[in-house]
């Protein structure tokens, strides 16, 4: 049983060594030297700014469901410059 898989290793070996490339070039080759351009649905530039409305989005909602939920606090103040001003005020201990 040992020696078969010595042999098998050895006939692998072999048959990869003997193996020469092709001067010809092959299908592969010529794709690679042809630029392909693809034309976008949905381009790179609306992805991010949907990316960012959606980070915006999520963040309002963030401090609503925080304020709201977590303290006791009416959905409405979350967004209020005054509450804000007063979380600022309490960081900064003025």
């Amino acid at each position: 049983m040992a020696t078969d898989l010595v042999n098998k290793e050895t006939s692998e070996k072999t048959t990869i060594a003997t193996e020469e490339p092709s001067e010809q070039p092959t299908k592969k080759s010529r794709k690679k030297n042809k630029k392909k351009y693809r034309v976008r649905k949905f381009p790179i530039w609306l992805r991010i700014i949907v990316v960012l409305i959606l980070f915006v989005f999520c963040l309002v909602l963030g401090v609503i469901v925080g304020y709201s939920i977590l303290g006791d606090g009416s959905p409405a103040d979350a967004l209020d410059k005054q509450t804000w001003q007063h979380i600022i005020d309490i960081v900064n201990k003025e």
